[in-house]
């Protein structure tokens, strides 16, 4: 895409944005988002106000206890809130093309500084997260999907870049909290297509249940961007961003030349209902248009296509869904998706069991014509030892993996765990 046809999308946005402003404006107080952002459950707010959140558990490490009474009280005086974690993921196939095991841990600062109306509906904060990403063998668990001839992905974030900045980005809220304006090096894994169980640190470890089903074009972490969310009404939201298609989390620095100099942008727009504010990810039901104008970073080629999400959390233990989507080229894994499943959390805070099945058709122009269709089942269990431990023991079934066909089927179990300071 060249400048001067991003300028009618610029203007586009800016429409929506003023209209609204002005449709939200209207709403009566009860509407005020009291906390609950726009994005999924790895947007640094949302991290942080889940690991602070009770959690129903085995037992606590009361011996730490001061340390996080430190972090309460600098997060009082000074708006400066932080999480620091470390993960760790070993998985194994019972059949490969090469490599039948991967391993990968990573260690994640993120934090949300409130600099301006601290404690307000309409608070501005500076946001980021810096991670450092390695494997423990010969290939991260992010590589074994193809290793084992799987069109697919297994943890994509547990992977080998060593030191890099995933985001580092303005968050401003206007019109308590019924407007929300992002702008920086951005994740947009963090706003688009999510749901309660889209998290590879928390939720399904294979990517055919995360965000955009492999039929949405993601560029890599720290794109430079920007993107809002509005609700037009108590219940319909949109959200739009567009963000550079050829970012490289790496050398972050360089992606404000790549994004003004390439002008390869990702482009998306969300449409979604939701039963309140607060419960963003859990009662969820959206479509999401998204263009790419393709990236020699990413050797992807333009293209487009549409998701759907829905999801429903009823009896305050259940949530199933369904999601799925088609793309037309753009660089994606699939070119038909289908997924549908369910979270159970018997008690608020405790462990989760999450079960998922897909059915994908791999992308003709990202591999080849005339390759088999994908069926792919996963069942995990997260058991939330204490409030900062969690272990997650997976298992997935993958029938027909589409580059490998000397197998009809290939058996994957896992173990996950994440300790958080």
């Amino acid at each position: 895409m060249r400048e001067k046809n991003l300028k009618p999308i610029l203007i586009t946005i800016l429409g929506i944005l003023f209209i609204n402003y002005n449709a939200v404006a209207q709403q009566p107080d009860s509407t005020v988002n009291k906390g609950a952002d726009f994005g999924g459950p790895d947007q640094v707010d949302n991290q942080i106000r889940e690991d602070n959140d009770a959690k129903n558990t085995f037992f606590e490490l009361r011996f730490i206890q001061p340390y996080f009474n430190f972090k309460d009280t600098l997060q009082k005086k000074t708006g400066f809130s932080y999480g620091l974690d470390y993960s760790a993921a070993y998985i194994s196939a019972s059949s490969s093309l090469d490599h039948t095991d991967a391993g990968s841990g990573m260690v994640r600062l993120y934090a949300s500084w409130n600099l301006i109306n601290r404690g307000q509906p309409n608070s501005g904060a500076l946001i980021f997260k810096v991670e450092n990403r390695h494997k423990y063998g010969a290939i991260s668990p992010k590589s074994l999907g193809f290793e084992m001839g799987y069109v697919g992905m297994e943890l994509p974030p547990f992977n080998d870049d060593k030191f890099r900045l995933t985001n580092f980005y303005w968050r401003q809220r206007f019109m308590k909290g019924k407007i929300s304006l992002v702008a920086g090096l951005l994740d947009v894994t963090d706003y688009l297509d999510v749901y309660a169980l889209t998290s590879p640190w928390t939720g399904f470890m294979n990517f055919a249940f995360s965000t955009g089903s492999e039929i949405i074009y993601l560029p890599n972490d720290a794109a430079l961007g920007i993107a809002f969310g509005a609700y037009l009404s108590r219940n319909i939201y949109i959200m739009s961003g567009i963000s550079d298609a050829g970012s490289n989390p790496k050398e972050p620095w360089n992606n404000f030349e790549s994004f003004f100099s390439n002008h390869n942008y990702l482009t998306t727009v969300e449409l979604g209902w939701v039963s309140s504010q607060d419960r963003f990810i859990l009662d969820n039901i959206h479509i999401t248009y998204w263009h790419s104008d393709g990236s020699n970073v990413t050797a992807s080629l333009p293209g487009w296509g549409l998701a759907f999400s829905g999801t429903w959390y009823f009896g305050e233990k259940w949530l199933p869904f369904i999601r799925g989507g088609f793309s037309n080229d753009g660089g994606t894994l699939l070119q038909k998706s289908l997924s549908t499943g369910f979270g159970f959390q018997p008690e608020p805070g405790g462990s989760v069991l999450g079960f998922g099945f897909n059915w994908g058709e791999p992308n003709e122009t990202t591999f080849s014509e005339g390759l088999k269709d994908q069926y792919t089942f996963e069942l995990y269990y997260r058991v939330q030892v204490s409030s900062k431990i969690a272990i997650t023991p997976d298992v997935q079934f993958l029938l027909d993996p589409a580059l490998n066909p000397d197998e009809s089927s290939i058996f994957i179990w896992g173990l996950r765990g994440r300790l958080v300071l």
